[in-house]
């Protein structure tokens, strides 16, 4: 038995969101304040991922639920891993009418 334990399923999942235009503008915004703090240009769908990994990583109550067995990831696991296709890409709301 090795000491390192088999690595986990590293293969990137494609998630496709609708944003309201006020995120969207933002999002844009947020792209030009990193190129002017960084001095290096990057996609708005490149920064997503590491802002919604920080959102994450600094929500305590999220923390807490999963450190508390509530959330367990095999209960949010992709459609994809678990054999099922989908027709249409998901939306996910963010921002904008009805979001709270």
């Amino acid at each position: 038995m090795l000491k390192l334990g088999k690595l986990p399923d590293r293969t990137p999942v494609r998630i496709v969101i609708t944003v309201s235009p006020d995120l969207a503008r933002d999002l844009a915004a947020y792209a030009e304040a990193y190129r002017q703090a960084y001095g290096q240009a990057e996609a708005v769908a490149d920064l997503i991922p590491p802002m919604l990994a920080a959102f994450l990583a600094s929500d305590r109550g999220f923390a807490k639920a999963r450190q508390d067995g509530v959330i367990t990831a095999d209960a949010v696991e992709p459609a994809r891993r678990r054999g099922r296709k989908r027709t249409a890409p998901d939306s996910i709301p963010m921002g904008g009418e009805g979001a709270s």
